[in-house]
């Protein structure tokens, strides 16, 4: 018997993909788990895929990626967000945005360091941290602020050993974008105390109702300390094309390349070519998405928020909702097992994002409009029914 480390045997397989799996094993079921999108990305990012793959673009590239698609992020920043990087020393294509959130961990932190995580957070934040031989400082205050953190907490949780501290906005699981005010706060805390921000802004496409949001590598001083992540997945419905960037100072993207050699080599080349023409900027290959999820949004909403012993938000952003279900007298898990069984609905129990978020299940609204439909109808149907 091979003996497994302690590292592997201290992951615990997440809330999300359980409840999937147990969804995949029953007949007719409407998931709502997976943030995967049921869209398909543009034609013309298909074609770049396919082309690459017909011309024989398939082997390796630069550890760092292609210098094209880094050239080519880099405009793409400076036409969105007038943020200037240097794609040869300051940007590195990933397996995904995961892949760069842990090489990011990986490059900064060592054994004994910590890491602030305010709740709620995107739930492979904590084992990735734990991954590096680091300590995750969860800051989870149910009875504060609903769905978010307060900066307060945030600064108590500040130790010597703290090394970094990671944001989410817009969140993932809470549809929600930190105030402008809250963002500047978080920069006079990691200048105050020398700490590096891992900035996850992979949902920064799927903003609604004209909502601001603005990157705290906006805020002066914070580039030099910021670790910005970003993903095709979300934006262009890439999910399964696995690529994903970091922007980030020369040093630490250095160490991050050296990094990814010696854990995949680099992004598959094909997809790499679609994403060049993603972000080429030769049309908005993603404009449609914030109707479309609009759309979606707003059929969720207005099929829950009058059912009984449920509670909900329109969320600002992303395409999940956080739904109340404190009323019901059942945990998180409980509803969410509850639901499968006798509705045939998948949801993910809010335990996953934080003991704060354990009276909420999250629902992923990336199902066409027809189908979340017949959701509410059978939420609606089993909430009469207990």
């Amino acid at each position: 018997m091979i003996p497994i480390s302690k590292v592997a045997n201290s992951i615990e397989p997440s809330l999300i993909r359980s409840i999937f799996n147990l969804a995949k094993q029953m007949d007719d079921v409407v998931d709502f788990t997976l943030g995967d999108p049921d869209v398909q990305p543009h034609t013309a990012i298909k074609e770049a895929a396919c082309d690459a793959i017909r011309a024989g673009r398939t082997r390796y590239s630069q550890n760092a990626g292609l210098l094209e698609l880094r050239q080519t992020i880099s405009k793409y920043y400076m036409r969105q967000e007038g943020f200037q990087y240097d794609p040869v020393t300051e940007i590195m294509v990933s397996v995904g945005a995961m892949e760069g959130l842990y090489l990011a961990f990986l490059s900064i932190l060592n054994e004994g360091d910590e890491v602030i995580i305010p709740a709620p957070y995107y739930v492979n934040y904590v084992q990735m941290v734990q991954m590096c031989h680091a300590t995750p400082v969860i800051v989870d205050h149910p009875d504060k602020e609903e769905l978010s953190f307060s900066i307060e907490d945030v600064e108590k949780a500040i130790t010597p050993k703290t090394k970094a501290l990671i944001i989410n906005t817009p969140s993932n699981p809470s549809g929600k974008i930190i105030p402008q005010e809250k963002i500047e706060a978080l920069a006079a805390l990691a200048k105050k105390y020398d700490l590096t921000v891992i900035s996850d802004e992979v949902y920064k496409c799927l903003i609604y109702d004209n909502t601001h949001f603005r990157s705290i590598v906006a805020i002066e001083g914070m580039r030099e300390r910021t670790v910005l992540i970003n993903s095709l997945s979300k934006e262009f419905c890439m999910t399964g094309y696995r690529i994903g960037y970091v922007l980030a100072p020369a040093e630490l993207i250095a160490a991050m390349t050296k990094l990814q050699e010696n854990v995949a080599a680099c992004a598959p080349l094909p997809s790499q070519y679609a994403a060049i023409e993603a972000l080429s900027g030769k049309e908005d290959y993603s404009k449609n998405m914030v109707d479309i999820f609009t759309e979606r949004r707003n059929v969720l909403y207005e099929g829950l928020k009058d059912v009984p012993k449920l509670r909900c938000h329109a969320p600002e952003a992303t395409f999940y909702m956080m739904v109340d279900i404190s009323q019901t007298g059942m945990t998180s898990l409980e509803f969410a097992h509850a639901l499968l069984k006798n509705a045939h609905v998948a949801v993910v129990p809010g335990i996953a994002y934080g003991k704060s978020c354990d009276k909420y299940v999250r629902i992923a609204f990336t199902l066409e409009a027809d189908r979340i439909r017949e959701g509410v109808k059978r939420i609606t149907n089993y909430m009469h029914s207990i």
